[in-house]
């Protein structure tokens, strides 16, 4: 049986796990453009998942989705799909091969159809499967988040357990690398439960991948300002090749990081800026605009930090899209004044703002290929 994994750029560490997962499972994932073979599969996000829908509906043979978009609205997904997988999919979906294969008609645990859905019998050892293989990715070290933030997908996809992957299989995985690259809701947080920092083993992690070249604290393996610390930034800067830190601040306004349930401050922001600063590090901090009830005042604090951040670092910005799954699915984003876009443009434009200001309808206008979710 062809089994075919579409390439979607900003799925790409999906298809490094997965191809590792199946591949031990007998299943080898061939990378295609297009759908084609008996069996194609999908991993999609919200941002990109109306640019796929129709080749998914249109496909002749039997199609797959799984990813971000799928785990949260798997009936919807299901209505132009085959098969949905919920979830973590180093299990599901070769189990869900296996029945394809087998021609069984019995429910997989963990896959939705447009009949319904079959709810999921485990939660994924992280130890049992490799990072990647031969399809080369980035160094999964955790998995869930104890925070609750209101917009986000993250714990309610991969629940508010961290689950840590021990620095043996870590190791093992990095040695088929040079650069240990890594993901992870918080880096800082590896080892521990998501609340108090156990930086003694974030530091045998380290340690024990002395032959690497290390990047860790950035981009995907951002933190949280309020983990900032000496001790940590030391540590960073001694086993660590970068010399950049990306954070989460997302608001300047208390009052809309109180209401998104942030679990931090402006003022865990700005300390942890002055601590960048102060180590030798250039903050990467992220913001998102448009929150639902963001009033002029909250705007306005949320651009008085945007230019504190470029004095000393850089901002990337996302405008507000309300993801399914999420308290505020349903809720309207604030439109972001004409006078806000031109300042985000003008420093775009010399170098201090990366990201997205615009509506996602706007910004499909604009754009044409697959959209990376950063």
């Amino acid at each position: 049986m062809k089994v075919v994994w579409r390439d979607i750029k900003a799925a790409r560490n999906s298809y490094a796990v997965l191809y590792a997962a199946c591949r031990q499972a007998g299943y080898t994932l061939i990378s295609s453009d297009r759908s084609e073979g008996e069996v194609t599969c999908y991993s999609v996000n919200s941002i990109n998942e109306p640019q796929y829908r129709s080749e998914i509906r249109e496909a002749e043979g039997i199609t797959i989705v799984g990813g971000p978009h799928a785990s949260a609205s798997p009936l919807e997904v299901g209505e132009y799909a085959d098969y949905v997988i919920i979830g973590e999919g180093e299990k599901t979906l070769p189990r869900l091969l296996d029945a394809i294969m087998t021609g069984s008609t019995a429910p997989v645990p963990g896959v939705a159809t447009k009949d319904g859905i079959t709810q999921s019998d485990h939660t994924v050892l992280l130890d049992a499967y490799p990072c990647f293989l031969e399809v080369k990715g980035f160094l999964e070290i955790s998995r869930g988040c104890p925070h609750a933030c209101a917009y986000c997908q993250t714990p309610r996809i991969f629940g508010h357990r961290m689950r840590h992957r021990s620095i043996d299989a870590i190791a093992a995985s990095a040695a088929r690398v040079s650069d240990a690259r890594f993901v992870t809701p918080n880096a800082l947080a590896y080892g521990s439960d998501g609340r108090t920092p156990r930086l003694d083993r974030v530091e045998r992690l380290f340690q024990r991948l002395a032959e690497n070249r290390i990047w860790f604290g950035t981009f995907p393996s951002e933190v949280r300002p309020e983990w900032i610390s000496d001790e940590a930034l030391d540590l960073i800067r001694c086993y660590t090749a970068g010399r950049k830190i990306h954070f989460g601040a997302q608001s300047g306004s208390d009052t809309i990081l109180s209401r998104i349930n942030r679990g931090h401050t402006r003022a865990d922001a700005l300390d942890a800026l002055d601590l960048c600063k102060s180590h030798g590090f250039t903050p990467i901090v992220d913001i998102i605009v448009g929150f639902p009830g963001e009033t002029g005042e909250d705007l306005e604090m949320t651009i008085d930090l945007v230019r504190s951040i470029i004095r000393h670092g850089k901002v990337h910005v996302h405008y507000f899209m309300p993801l399914p799954g999420t308290p505020l699915a349903e809720a309207e984003p604030t439109p972001l004044p004409q006078d806000i876009e031109r300042l985000f443009g003008s420093l775009a434009l010399s170098g201090r703002l990366t990201g997205y200001w615009m509506e996602p309808k706007r910004r499909f206008l604009n754009l044409s290929g697959d959209n990376e979710v950063i």
